[in-house]
């Protein structure tokens, strides 16, 4: 039995765009209508699940999809960065932003770690790999990164040297206890403003 998994990105927001962390804004207008261009043009999945967030909803809606939520597919918590630009956060706390790059185990932001992250979707890969044919997730970044991280068994300082661009496609097989990477693939060309 070989499992299928296609992590899908989310379409651009104005968080993606400043480089703000993740505070739930919607996807814009030029994501949504990307998205849109891109429906149909993935492979006809068995199950359809998503980060429980407004931009991972609204790309799988914009892609034609109806998703189930999954909890442990949710992004990185960054505690009290929250909506803060990085460029805000490492003029406020550089010591802080230096140690959370650095060291995979850091959560002193008052969210999870890295190490945590890649732990939890593991688990939740891990469980995915008893069952047959393909899933499709619609996914934040931090989620794929967090996939791959643990499918090849890399080191979580791996994690922030793994880019996920809006709207690409990164697929894991997996067979017998061993996933296999296929690297990320866009999925339509992007609407140009």
């Amino acid at each position: 039995m070989t499992s299928r998994m296609t992590f899908v990105s989310p379409a651009t927001s104005p968080s993606l765009r400043q480089a703000r962390f993740y505070d739930g804004d919607s996807v814009d207008a030029m994501g949504a209508a990307s998205a849109r261009s891109a429906a149909g043009c993935l492979r006809s999945p068995a199950r359809v699940t998503a980060s429980p967030s407004a931009r991972c909803r609204e790309t799988a809606r914009a892609l034609g999809l109806e998703v189930v939520e999954t909890p442990e597919l949710r992004g990185l918590d960054v505690g009290r960065w929250r909506g803060r630009t990085l460029e805000e956060v490492a003029a406020a706390e550089p010591e802080a932003v230096g140690h959370w790059l650095a060291d995979p185990g850091w959560a002193a932001h008052g969210g999870e770690s890295v190490r945590d992250v890649c732990v939890r979707v593991g688990r939740w890969l891990d469980a995915a790999q008893d069952t047959d044919g393909r899933t499709l997730a619609v996914v934040e970044p931090e989620v794929v990164r967090a996939a791959v991280v643990h499918a090849l068994g890399l080191p979580g300082s791996a994690f922030w040297r793994l880019d996920v661009p809006p709207l690409a496609a990164t697929e894991l097989s997996g067979r017998a206890g061993r996933w296999n990477l296929r690297l990320g693939q866009p999925l339509a060309v992007p609407v140009t403003a």
